[in-house]
């Protein structure tokens, strides 16, 4: 008698939600530009193929031009108003963007097709400038477009400095960052010379801040004589063939954990 009751009251709480379970398994997929016009993030806004009052169910509240999402929470949001999103290519997170409503329409994912969907390096969180870009910092995410010199490879920013605030969910631009500094201005360096088996060294004191590879000026501790030097590492600069080969090179060295 007992197992009865909690069957019947079971059953009265979950009378409410029968609709929705009709469209339990309903397969969907993430839109190829996810937008929102007035903040509220719906199924509709993420998904083609929601339909009925799962298309209004908001998720989530967008507060500025963008709004990172949680891949595995979206995932869960959908599948309890009855939808299905596999997410096979794996994405992490979903930015979201100011623009149209999409309200579930084919319209909405017909404009957003001609727009192109690409997957694209962005920010897992706010940098500061001068901050190194570690592998944690970044992931794939899937926008509608991608900035003309998005590095299709993390590795390419991976080690450098950003230049400028970067901010969590912006897609990754190579202008963004650059080579991390290794010497800034009033250091103590040690300036080698190395050539034919002659090595020398001397003590300077960095007149500019440099990155490596960098040419700058190193003034003399003992003469006080201005030279120009090439960075070569924290704390240390060369002169002469050394510094000439290290110009030379297409890519500069950085130092960062990897």
């Amino acid at each position: 008698m007992k197992t009865l009751l909690i069957a019947a009251a079971f059953a009265a709480f979950a009378a409410p939600l029968l609709p929705n379970m009709a469209f339990a398994g309903t397969p969907v997929t993430l839109r190829m530009d996810t937008t929102d016009a007035d903040g509220r993030i719906t199924l509709a806004d993420l998904f083609d193929g929601v339909s009925g009052p799962a298309a209004n169910m908001v998720i989530a509240a967008r507060m500025g031009p963008t709004a990172v999402l949680e891949a595995g929470q979206v995932q869960m949001f959908a599948r309890r108003a009855g939808y299905d999103w596999t997410n096979s290519n794996g994405i992490r997170r979903i930015i979201v963007r100011e623009g149209a409503d999409n309200g579930g329409t084919s319209a909405g994912a017909t404009a957003s097709a001609s727009r192109g969907n690409v997957e694209v390096l962005a920010y897992a969180r706010s940098i500061t400038a001068g901050e190194i870009v570690q592998p944690q910092d970044l992931l794939w995410v899937k926008m509608a477009g991608a900035p003309a010199d998005a590095p299709r490879d993390a590795d390419a920013v991976i080690g450098l400095a950003a230049k400028r605030p970067l901010r969590e969910g912006a897609a990754v631009s190579t202008r963004d960052v650059g080579a991390a500094q290794v010497i800034k201005a009033g250091d103590l360096i040690t300036i080698t010379y190395d050539d034919g088996g002659i090595s020398l060294s001397l003590q300077g004191k960095a007149v500019a801040s440099a990155a490596t590879g960098d040419v700058f000026a190193v003034q003399n501790t003992l003469s006080k004589k201005i030279i120009q030097a090439v960075a070569t590492g924290p704390g240390a600069a060369a002169v002469g063939p050394q510094a000439q080969s290290l110009q030379a090179r297409s890519q500069p060295v950085r130092f960062a954990a990897r």
